[in-house]
């Protein structure tokens, strides 16, 4: 509903005003039931949270955090502290709907008499039971238990390593200099609460209580390196949409320097997963798969070529949905290997879409096994024998083929000759909540690793560490330096 107020030039259309008060000591479920519904009965949502003159001894926590806890949610549009009752504040704001929970409708309300006297409404409700989770939801998506994740110690033993030398290799990330080059997606998930079996067709009904949209696809893993602590430039070609604005601001939020090319004929990739219990019911994508226009192509090189002097490690980051073509490929790793730059890769195969082995001659690829075995048309040898084929077809340094829940095998060059050695790593999350971001946390961490000197085996270790934080909550979140030196002081103390 919207408001119309004329005067004698035109019609000017307010939004309708939604108003709530309150001490708000503990922004507790009953709360975020209360802000939902109050929401829903407006465009505007505007919450008074009572000072502590005002809310006596009513107050148990300082005005300053009871005011930032309500600023925090998402259904609130404006929130500040009043010093005045509330029936003062309301007759000077005069918001088109107040809001109170259920259990005060019985009660005098000072409220009332201010709001008939300007015309506008008092409403009763504490919201609908099914949105009380939704901070429960919400908390899936931001934490991990570290309590999930095991340390390797066989592996760890064979290859030499020690928690200390493995925390001085990630503090030399901050010297780094790192160029992502790939396809970008948005991840959109849609949290919805089940209602039951439509009545008219075999199909079930949900409504959506939640939407949490994350940087997917090669951003994420720009956005890993910016938190792992390189200085980051991320290079990639979207539409010209919403979904660009938003990742530009949200790659900037990270720390990386996002330099999205723009082909007004394509959307920027958006992936829509709706949830509901922790499972997802479907997911919905909008892209566009052809190869861009060789113009953008050109421009895609320019903006690398010129940076490529203050670039330590270029990465390919593939989900073959147009923005890496082969004759692209070549011209930048060959300028990149020309000025000494160390080059890692990984592409995404979807059924048999997809050739991890046309990135020639990098220092390390990471494919699953399925894209291991699309790239060699291999569908019977064992893995050994796979990695080595693979690697003989790409002329990559060093492999490491993941395997999902089984972990990695690593497929290495020894330093001293030609042999290849090669050892296997178990997966270190043994209670993971979604897989979905562990190639991009692995590929790049293990290729931080090698690009600040560190061995395969080090590489191997602080990438599985990487996708062990990463698969612990739900959507693409970036890691962060300090969740991984936390972490190993854990699995050590």
């Amino acid at each position: 509903m919207r408001r119309f107020v004329f005067t004698n030039e035109l019609i000017i259309v307010k939004p309708k005003t939604v108003f709530v008060s309150g001490h708000f000591n503990v922004l507790h479920p009953g709360h975020v039931r209360l802000l939902r519904f109050a929401k829903e009965c407006g465009e505007r949502l505007v919450v008074a949270v009572e000072s502590d003159r005002i809310a006596g001894n009513a107050a148990h926590v300082p005005e300053q955090l009871r005011l930032e806890g309500i600023q925090s949610n998402i259904w609130v549009d404006e929130a500040f502290l009043i010093d005045t009752p509330v029936a003062e504040a309301i007759a000077r704001l005069k918001p088109d709907v107040v809001v109170k929970g259920k259990e005060h409708e019985s009660h005098f309300n000072a409220e009332l008499a201010a709001v008939e006297e300007y015309g506008g409404k008092l409403l009763f409700s504490s919201g609908e039971t099914l949105f009380s989770s939704l901070d429960l939801i919400r908390r899936t998506f931001y934490e991990s238990d570290p309590r999930s994740i095991v340390a390797p110690k066989e592996y760890l033993s064979r290859h030499n390593i020690d928690s200390i030398s493995v925390a001085d290799r990630l503090r030399q990330f901050t010297n780094l200099r790192v160029s992502i080059v790939g396809d970008l997606i948005v991840d959109e998930y849609i949290t919805c609460q089940p209602l039951g079996m439509s009545q008219e067709d075999p199909t079930i009904v949900v409504t959506p209580i939640d939407t949490t949209r994350f940087i997917g696809g090669a951003g994420i893993v720009a956005a890993h390196a910016a938190g792992l602590g390189a200085s980051v430039r991320f290079i990639s070609v979207t539409g010209d949409d919403s979904t660009r604005a938003f990742a530009l601001e949200k790659l900037a939020d990270s720390g990386v320097i996002g330099d999205l090319l723009i082909d007004e004929m394509r959307p920027t990739t958006l992936k829509q997963r709706f949830r509901s219990k922790g499972k997802t019911l479907l997911r919905v994508s909008y892209l566009h798969q052809t190869e861009i226009p060789i113009a953008l192509q050109n421009s895609l090189f320019q903006r690398i070529e010129q940076t490529i002097t203050e670039t330590d490690l270029l990465v390919f980051s593939d989900f073959n949905y147009g923005c890496l073509p082969q004759a692209l490929v070549d011209r930048i790793a060959l300028l990149a290997r020309k000025h000494g730059v160390m080059l890692a890769a990984d592409s995404q195969s979807s059924s048999q879409i997809g050739d991890i082995g046309r990135f020639h001659d990098v220092d390390l690829l990471t494919p699953t096994e399925h894209e291991a075995r699309i790239s060699t048309r291999n569908h019977q040898d064992g893995l050994v024998i796979l990695a080595e084929q693979l690697r003989q077809q790409s002329g990559a340094r060093n492999i490491l083929l993941k395997l999902g829940e089984e972990g990695l095998l690593i497929h290495a060059a020894v330093e001293q000759g030609h042999d290849w050695l090669t050892d296997r790593l178990g997966a270190l999350n043994t209670a993971p909540r979604d897989v979905a971001g562990a190639g991009d946390s692995l590929l790049i961490a293990g290729a931080m690793t090698l690009a600040c000197g560190g061995n395969i085996w080090e590489a191997a270790y602080l990438g599985s560490l990487a996708a062990a934080v990463q698969v612990g909550r739900v959507g693409n979140i970036p890691i962060r330096t300090k969740e991984l030196l936390q972490l190993l002081q854990e699995m050590t103390g």
